[in-house]
């Protein structure tokens, strides 16, 4: 599940993306690269999310995501932008 988008289903951030980066049982922890940062990632319950089937890092964009947090949030709003310009391409 690390690396999927999620979108936020309750709470003040309702409908915000975000890109799932720890899991820890019934508790995911989220950044947006914007108001919650990669080092201070958002707490939310499973439960309160729903993750975006095609969407999200593969292995090797994470692995660099990990190995230099730095960047981090950089690349958290590209993948979260260029999954927002697919959906939004889709709907026309």
């Amino acid at each position: 599940m690390v690396g999927k988008l999620a979108v936020s289903l309750a709470g003040h951030d309702k409908g915000s993306i975000f890109l799932v980066t720890r899991e820890d049982g019934d508790v995911i922890w989220l950044a947006d690269g914007i108001s919650r940062l990669y080092q201070s990632p958002k707490r939310k319950k499973r439960k309160h999310v729903q993750l975006v089937l095609n969407g999200g890092m593969d292995s090797s964009e994470l692995e660099d995501l990990f190995q230099n947090p730095a960047d981090a949030d950089t690349k958290i709003k590209r993948c979260i932008k260029l999954y927002s310009m697919e959906k939004a391409n889709e709907r026309r």
